[in-house]
């Protein structure tokens, strides 16, 4: 099972995404980077961008651009099965807002939100949740006949 995910400098997400102890592949941060391009279904760990924004209007882009560019690539959008988005409850409703964006945007549940580096609860429940439902959620690679 493959998660893709995003993590800016802070690497909160990428500590997230370690303890869980699936293969990942970590969206580049910087344009001159290579493009990540994905071969397998995969779920996307993303953080939230813009607390607050609901409230103060001022930033209204919870995606990062990175995960944005990432998506924006049809094959790799193609392969996306679910998300699972990061955040600070002091966004209030905007906790984990880029996980609804994402949702809706590509048609795939949003099967969990967490804060900042997530609990030893949270990774439990995301591992636990992701290998009770890979199949259903097409988290697992098709056997050739």
């Amino acid at each position: 099972m493959l998660v893709v995910y995003y993590s800016s400098a802070t690497e909160n997400t990428k500590k997230f995404v370690e303890k869980l102890g699936f293969p990942a592949q970590r969206i580049p941060m910087r344009k001159s980077e290579p493009e990540l391009v994905v071969d397998e279904p995969y779920v996307l760990v993303c953080p939230t961008y813009g607390g607050g924004a609901s409230i103060s209007h001022q930033n209204t882009r919870p995606v990062p651009g990175q995960v944005i560019r990432f998506l924006n690539n049809e094959h790799n959008r193609s392969l996306i099965r679910a998300v699972i988005s990061g955040g600070n409850s002091n966004f209030g409703t905007d906790f984990g807002k880029a996980g609804d964006v994402i949702s809706q945007k590509c048609g795939v549940p949003y099967v969990y939100r967490y804060e900042l580096l997530g609990t030893e609860e949270d990774v439990r429940l995301v591992r636990g949740g992701l290998t009770d439902n890979a199949e259903s959620l097409g988290l697992v690679p098709e056997t050739a006949s």
